[in-house]
């Protein structure tokens, strides 16, 4: 798979994650009393993100090493999910939201800003990590969906 296709479908990958996420994350606003819906949304909309783009480009992967393939397009997509998220951790217009919900979980009264970098670098990094996983399972099985082309 040329480094061209990877990058495509890292960018459908992220996008369709990024749009499913949005839409799960309305949907389970009456479930917003814990954090979990959050975590939930994320890796359900991650799952159907990579299923679909392991679907779609099912035949470019097939045609070299899947595991390398796969690892490659689930890394660079990791990683622009993580530079977005940081990106939104540190916006101005995010952060005080950000802030009451990690407030209204925990008692964070005496959190200086060492402490709460430190968490936000620990949501990126679980983050990272549930990504990581949810898509190479998501694309490996999406890839498996469709039939190789017989020859």
């Amino acid at each position: 798979m040329k480094f061209s296709d990877v990058v495509m479908a890292t960018a459908s990958l992220v996008l369709i994650g990024l749009a499913l996420d949005a839409i799960l994350l309305v949907a389970f606003i009456p479930l917003n009393s814990n954090s979990m819906s959050d975590l939930l949304a994320y890796i359900i909309a991650w799952l159907v993100a990579s299923l679909i783009v392991g679907f779609v480009f099912a035949l470019k992967i097939q045609d070299e090493s899947r595991i390398r393939t796969i690892g490659s397009i689930v890394v660079l997509s990791a990683f622009t999910l993580m530079f977005f998220l940081g990106i939104w951790i540190a916006n101005p217009l995010a952060s005080p939201w950000f802030k009451d919900s990690i407030t209204s979980m925990f008692k964070t009264s005496g959190w200086t800003n060492h402490d709460w970098s430190a968490y936000a670098a620990l949501v990126i990094t679980v983050d990272f990590v549930v990504g990581l996983v949810v898509s190479f399972i998501g694309l490996y099985a999406g890839s498996m969906l469709r039939k190789p082309k017989k020859t």
